[in-house]
């Protein structure tokens, strides 16, 4: 089987169907369930993966194994949090006259005093506190607790666990955890065990955060000022408004203004395949909920239009059916992000995998939730789903992010079923040199970045390496991003006065070589000019360029490779020497959040001195 080899199971009621493979492409995939009602697929599907896990959990407590892994003592700072949260919908959905909820509240209380003294962090509170909120607003907290673990818990789910006081400082925490630290407030104020001072303060924390990093445009850079912007940028809005909601406070105007923005780039990025966000970190099934979750609640809060509504439903919909055949695996009563010749972040390492699959459950459900609020329920989604996104989505369009010393934008081409995302920020401290933060066009099947990777195998840039031994690439500098059409096509401009050293755990400039960059759109072919250009005589050791592709059965000619199996047909290089295909051989330095790289093209060049302006091109040809 190939690359393209994804399964496409027609799950059961119970989620026990034999699978079936088809070969299509990543871009042409259509989730098995995708016209079933979204509250159908989450009610029929969702719900029986978390009574597994609760099944699990009480047979086998602090033992629980999920495919080989040990749940707990991983690491996980927050499955004490998801834990509750999961399981907590199985009491919250099972009716009060259903026999089963007497046992299920006993094993609930028991697995709860299993894990009330574990590390809980942050996110894992806020989760615990709001399954702790639901259940007494349905009347079985007292049911679902010990008064000694309530007790624990209400001394221990408290946001002071990483906020200063008086000065309500995050404890080595990024800014964003302010939202995080006002719902914990927030809910414990709606519990009664605080009053509200804490709550208003931390609002205003959070609302100050968002006002100084999002700047005009209003998309949160990730870092203080670095110039990292990825999906959680877009996302950041949506959950601001979802805190709101769950807390009981009116959404302001100002903040359904800035959800529209996000609302905005969500629609552009919408596919009848289901994928999500393709560019930074995290990404897999979350690349995909979150674009759920900010179209969810602007539903819910009549930011969209009425035909907008319906089509962002349909397309919600595909993604949960997408996770039930694509990311859920029967056979391991698991998601699976870890295996298939899929790669995830350390942070999201296979260790949390119980973490994982109650997290990502519960943002189906609650997003679900909101669609059903929003007058979704038991609704068909639209089956004409790319008919409309020709109809209404603009081929090419440009986001800004940032306007400065450094541009800071998302360039996004659609062409058929495929959708490119052009991502030119700064991955900053951490990120600069790994590829989802690359100035690429990402989009499933055709161009990935690689979790983790480290510029060892920079994907499509080219890696200079002078003679002193210093690595250059071309990631973090932007300037001066314009866009444009030239006859027919859609291009992007930019330049770098400076290139990023690499070696550090932050981009180093060097300026030894500038850049100036010229990508260009149209349908089927994507092509990106490099021109470098020294300041006086530069001496290199090795230009190099290297293109993992989930493409195969590559014939090399010269500097153009043709591919036999896969989206990308043809990729072709100039300006540089000595290109080679070789197969991936399923090694993890080639492997998307989604699934393998074939084929691995490398060309080069050196070594030479650079006198003057060298120019360097690629084009990808795609299906």
């Amino acid at each position: 089987m190939t690359h393209r080899t994804i399964r496409t199971a027609l799950l059961a009621a119970l989620l026990c169907a034999a699978p079936a493979w088809a070969e299509v492409s990543y871009a042409a995939y259509e989730p098995p369930l995708a016209l079933q009602p979204m509250d159908r697929t989450v009610a029929g599907n969702a719900y029986r993966q978390l009574d597994w896990f609760f099944a699990r959990l009480a047979e086998q407590g602090l033992d629980t194994t999920i495919d080989g892994q040990r749940a707990f003592g991983s690491g996980d700072k927050f499955l004490p949090g998801k834990v509750a949260a999961g399981l907590g919908h199985v009491l919250l959905q099972t009716p009060r006259d259903d026999p089963r909820l007497p046992a299920l509240l006993a094993q609930y209380r028991r697995i709860a005093d299993l894990t009330v003294d574990m590390d809980n962090h942050t996110w894992g509170i806020y989760y615990y506190i709001g399954m702790l909120y639901r259940l007494r607003e349905a009347g079985l907290l007292e049911q679902a607790f010990t008064p000694a673990t309530l007790a624990k818990l209400r001394a221990r789910l408290d946001w002071r666990t990483f906020v200063r006081t008086p000065g309500y400082d995050l404890i080595n925490l990024p800014t964003n955890y302010y939202g995080v630290a006002f719902s914990i407030a927030r809910l414990r104020m709606l519990l009664g065990w605080e009053d509200a001072s804490a709550s208003q303060v931390l609002l205003e924390k959070m609302l100050q955060h968002y006002a100084a990093y999002s700047g005009k445009f209003g998309f949160s850079d990730e870092t203080a000022g670095e110039g990292r912007f990825d999906r959680y940028s877009i996302l950041l809005i949506a959950e601001i408004c979802e805190r709101y909601v769950e807390t009981g406070l009116p959404v302001t105007d100002d903040l359904k203004a800035l959800l529209r923005k996000a609302a905005t780039v969500a629609l552009a990025q919408m596919n009848t395949a289901g994928t999500g966000f393709a560019f930074g970190r995290s990404l897999g099934p979350y690349g995909e909920t979150a674009l759920v979750e900010i179209l969810s609640i602007a539903a819910y809060l009549g930011v969209l239009g009425a035909e907008e509504k319906e089509y962002a439903y349909a397309f919600s919909s595909r993604v949960a059916a997408r996770y039930m055949d694509f990311w859920y695996d029967p056979a391991l009563h698991s998601l699976d992000m870890w295996g298939k010749g899929r790669r995830t972040d350390t942070y999201r390492g296979k260790h949390r995998i119980l973490g994982e699959n109650f997290s990502l459950l519960h943002q189906l459900i609650a997003t679900n939730e909101l669609w059903n609020e929003a007058g979704m329920r038991g609704k068909a989604p639209r089956a004409d789903l790319q008919a409309w996104l020709d109809r209404t989505q603009p081929p090419f369009a440009l986001t800004w992010f940032a306007q400065g010393e450094y541009d800071r934008a998302l360039a996004v081409f659609r062409d058929r079923r495929h959708v490119f995302s052009l991502l030119m920020v700064n991955g900053g401290a951490g990120q600069y040199d790994n590829s989802p933060y690359y100035p690429l066009p990402f989009a499933p099947g055709i161009v990935s970045g690689i979790a983790d990777s480290g510029a060892a195998h920079a994907q499509l840039l080219p890696k200079f390496t002078l003679a002193d031994g210093t690595e250059l690439l071309a990631t973090s500098y932007v300037k001066g991003i314009e866009e444009g059409r030239d006859s027919g096509r859609y291009v992007v401009r930019y330049h770098q006065d400076e290139l990023a050293r690499l070696g550090g755990k932050a981009p180093v400039k060097d300026d030894r070589i500038r850049l100036t960059t010229t990508y260009a759109f149209e349908p089927g072919l994507v092509t990106r000019t490099d021109v470098y250009t020294p300041r006086g005589a530069v001496p290199v050791r090795r230009v190099t360029l290297d293109f993992a592709s989930f493409s195969a059965q590559p014939q090399v000619e010269g500097n153009t490779i043709r591919f036999a199996d896969g989206d990308v047909t043809e990729y072709r290089v100039d300006g540089l020497r000595d290109c080679r295909a070789e197969p991936t051989n399923g090694a993890a330095a080639f492997q998307a959040p989604y699934g393998p790289m074939n084929t691995l093209v490398s060309c080069g060049l050196g070594p030479f001195t650079m006198n003057g302006p060298v120019t360097i091109r690629w084009a990808i040809r795609y299906k």
